[in-house]
């Protein structure tokens, strides 16, 4: 199924790619990890005919990336297990990270090939999606070429994980907006040591919300990539047909 906005004119439409988003809510990760693997699927397929972004928070989960990561555990796996954390292996790049709630994430279904985008390029735009919105906050955040993902001096605010199977990327970024930052002191984040994570909200001195910088997600993807993006409902059959009976 092609995705197209109604409120443009078929002209228009024809001559700009399209992209579907769709906002999962809190979501957990297995869930989303499961949809995701089966969106890859269609998308390599063709079944999928355009790249799918998904929007989500997790509640409280540490994953480990194809590096690994328990060795970077400064706590035991029976704490995390008191604490009601889940620890998950998968593929994506990287080391350990956590995702909790408060923290934006967004995993694209892109077919990198059909994009025009090489693998460098894609997780620069990844980063881009993130320090326009720390902008839109009044954070100035950078890159660093010690690590993926964006940074506000010597503290990291976001981080990128990708992987890709035939040519179909999956996993993405995670933003942290007013997630808790205590889980991130029983790892070393990213596999960094000494390493401190921050957020929007500490770096503004306010409270910032994941609605507030939900605002102005389309229009800086739509910056971005150069997309036109069609909002899907969670009901739509793009997403429910991939879900778990």
């Amino acid at each position: 199924m092609k995705f197209r906005r109604q409120d443009i004119p078929v002209s228009v439409a024809d001559t700009v790619q399209a992209a579907g988003i769709v906002d999962l809510g809190l979501v957990d990760y297995s869930k989303a990890y499961d949809l995701q693997q089966r969106l890859a699927e269609r998308r390599k397929s063709g079944l999928l005919a355009e790249d799918l972004f998904l929007v989500t928070e997790h509640p409280s989960v540490f994953t480990l990336g194809r590096r690994g990561g328990r060795e970077n555990l400064v706590v035991s796996e029976q704490f995390l297990k008191d604490k009601n954390v889940q620890v998950v292996q998968i593929e994506r790049g990287g080391d350990i990270t956590y995702h909790g709630p408060g923290q934006l994430v967004i995993y694209p279904i892109i077919h990198l090939k059909k994009a025009g985008l090489s693998v460098t390029e894609y997780v620069g735009l990844l980063e881009e999606i993130m320090i326009r919105l720390a902008a839109e906050c009044g954070v100035k955040a950078v890159r660093d070429p010690r690590n993926h993902g964006i940074w506000v001096g010597d503290k990291k605010l976001g981080s990128v994980g990708i992987a890709i199977r035939h040519g179909v990327s999956f996993h993405g970024l995670a933003l942290n907006v007013n997630v808790l930052l205590e889980p991130f002191s029983w790892v070393n984040p990213c596999g960094l040591v000494g390493v401190k994570m921050t957020t929007l909200t500490m770096e503004c001195g306010q409270e910032i919300t994941i609605p507030i910088v939900k605002k102005e997600l389309n229009r800086y993807l739509t910056d971005v990539f150069g997309r036109e993006f069609v909002t899907l409902a969670k009901d739509h059959p793009d997403v429910t047909m991939c879900k778990n009976k």
